[in-house]
């Protein structure tokens, strides 16, 4: 009969032996929990349901899409001479895009992307907002808005998905014009 003979490791072979386990088994656990993550849920109508109460679905205009309005407003500001700012907003009123043409006064910046915000903000050209401060004078206080003419909405199926204000035309009138020129060109 041949004594089985057990072969002692030492403390630093044995720690670096744990080690190299347990990195092996974590690094399983991470494999399997990404691929639950990823995996569809075992009860889809249950999903669907929890989503259907609990989230809204959005349209927004994309990265391409604002460059190609704000680049449309510029160019139709430039083709009448004019040196202007374009902003973008998203639906919540953030900047996506803004193009300072070359020779816009430093003002038309910040007034391009208030005016943007303000239109999208009221689903209405600031044209017609400025006419509301008439009888509702305060509205001029709510904050990051700019109740002077010079921004259109840009909507889908009614409601806003995005703002596009121009600044530093001679007159309001001529802003909002080449706001709505960026309008269209997302519109076709």
């Amino acid at each position: 009969m041949n004594p089985v003979h057990k072969k002692k490791f030492s403390r630093r072979a044995r720690v670096a032996t744990g080690g190299a386990v347990l990195a092996v088994v974590a690094l399983a656990g991470f494999g399997a929990v990404s691929a639950n993550a990823s995996a569809p849920a075992a009860n889809p109508a249950a999903a669907a349901a929890a989503s259907a109460r609990a989230t809204t679905t959005s349209t927004h205009l994309t990265i391409d899409a604002a460059t190609k309005a704000a680049q449309a407003a510029l160019d139709a500001a430039e083709k009448e001479n004019q040196r202007v700012t374009v902003a973008v907003v998203d639906r919540n009123g953030n900047t996506i895009v803004t193009l300072r043409g070359d020779g816009a006064g430093p003002q038309s910046y910040e007034s391009a992307e208030r005016k943007a915000f303000t239109a999208v903000s009221w689903n209405a050209p600031t044209s017609q907002l400025a006419e509301r401060l008439q009888q509702a004078p305060n509205l001029k206080d709510i904050p990051g808005t700019l109740f002077l003419a010079g921004a259109v909405p840009v909507t889908a199926g009614n409601a806003p998905i995005a703002g596009i204000g121009v600044a530093g035309a001679p007159s309001g009138a001529l802003d909002e014009k080449f706001a709505q020129a960026g309008a269209d060109a997302v519109a076709r």
